[in-house]
């Protein structure tokens, strides 16, 4: 109980000029030993999920993103979905603060012991690690990919992705954030059938967040963006509206 040792003396003085109780002393030590553990643990659980960066919800501009409604994503926080089994899909273009969330909630579950590990597809894809690593990445309770969809995927790596989702699919769960759309995966990954097959698993128990809106990145300097590098939003597929009423009567051949 090092943190214990550091503060006794000072506690002790306290007990000393009336300011605590021995109970509160107790107290005191016991509830400093806890904070000095617990920050401990999550400093080294960070280091094993590996984020590229530390964000947290309380440092998300919520503001920016009016479409973003902030309920949904302190929900989020509170980790339901992990206990459900759902998949998180955070959809929307680049700068407006999927990574940022995704990070925030990895870090949530961190907090609240559940196993993490951060991966970027077109970073596994370019190190060689996707093939190798399928079995250790499969295993944390959450799994949060980022940036599907930012760079074409490599020969063979849509294979090897399916094989990744198949092998958490009601299993572990995964938080995705894509600036794709769903009808487009078939080209992200170079095959329709695959793409297909992926949707198939990751939207069966999935709940599905879109943001539209600009860049954070460059709120400041969205003037001088060309128009036509200004990516569009994100829109969900239509679906065709069902008639309503009675069917046509068909006629009878004579």
């Amino acid at each position: 109980m090092s943190r214990t040792l550091e503060v006794l003396d000072a506690c002790v003085r306290r007990v000393e000029d009336g300011q605590l109780s021995a109970i509160e002393l107790l107290d005191a030590l016991l509830g400093e030993e806890h904070a000095t553990r617990e920050t401990r643990r999550v400093k080294s659980s960070l280091m094993t999920a590996r984020p590229a960066r530390i964000k947290t919800l309380e440092g998300f501009d919520f503001s920016f993103q009016p479409s973003l409604e902030k309920n949904r994503i302190l929900a989020l926080a509170e980790l339901g979905f992990i206990d459900r089994g759902e998949v998180v899909h955070l959809l929307g273009p680049l700068g407006t603060g999927k990574s940022h969330l995704a990070i925030a909630l990895g870090i949530e579950a961190v907090k609240a012991g559940k196993s993490v590990h951060f991966a970027t597809l077109a970073q596994a894809e370019r190190e060689g690690k996707l093939k190798q690593r399928i079995n250790h990445i499969a295993r944390p309770a959450l799994l949060i990919i980022d940036e599907v969809g930012c760079l074409p995927v490599q020969k063979g790596g849509a294979n090897l992705f399916f094989q990744l989702v198949n092998a958490r699919y009601e299993r572990g769960v995964i938080i995705l954030t894509s600036n794709r759309g769903f009808s487009e995966w078939g080209e992200v990954f170079g095959d329709n059938v695959v793409a297909a097959a992926l949707l198939d698993r990751l939207l069966h128990h999935a709940i599905v967040i879109e943001i539209a809106g600009n860049s954070y990145r460059l709120r400041e300097h969205a003037k001088l963006v060309p128009e036509n590098l200004r990516l569009p939003p994100i829109t969900a597929p239509v679906k065709p509206k069902k008639r309503r009423g009675r069917p046509p009567k068909r006629k009878s051949s004579e």
